[in-house]
């Protein structure tokens, strides 16, 4: 499990220094965890034993963080019982920005779906149920 505590946290370095030492507007997490999907997809491709199986390292880290997941919405809660005031505030415009971006999110996922799909010669077919 220490090995695969060491992956991760390794990862997340790697990335946080190249993230701080370019200058990359990406967090170092993020570049750490596009870093360990590309590990993981080149695995795949060599067919080894599959990293991520629950009795490998990375696999028992990754159940145990799945396992203790809630506890990570800890922080998250008491920020949301610290601010209680301003949230109730400023709850109606939260609110409406909230509803409006998804909004917003799933019309430009329609609109970006139906422009690749018109651009790969698919758009007149008909789907049969």
């Amino acid at each position: 499990m220490i090995a695969g505590f060491a992956l991760l946290l390794g990862l997340q370095l790697v990335g946080e220094v190249a993230s701080r030492g370019l200058g990359l507007p990406v967090p170092g997490p993020v570049l750490g965890m596009a870093l360990l999907v590309a590990g993981l997809a080149a695995w795949a491709k060599a067919r080894g034993p599959d990293p991520t199986r629950p009795e490998a390292p990375l696999g028992r880290v990754a159940d145990g963080l799945l396992a203790n997941l809630a506890i990570l919405f800890v922080p998250a809660g008491v920020g949301v019982v610290q601010y209680l005031d301003l949230l109730t505030a400023q709850g109606p415009a939260i609110l409406a920005t909230l509803v409006g971006s998804t909004l917003a999110a799933m019309l430009a996922t329609v609109a970006t779906f139906r422009a690749i799909k018109r651009l790969m010669g698919r758009g007149d077919e008909e789907e049969a149920p």
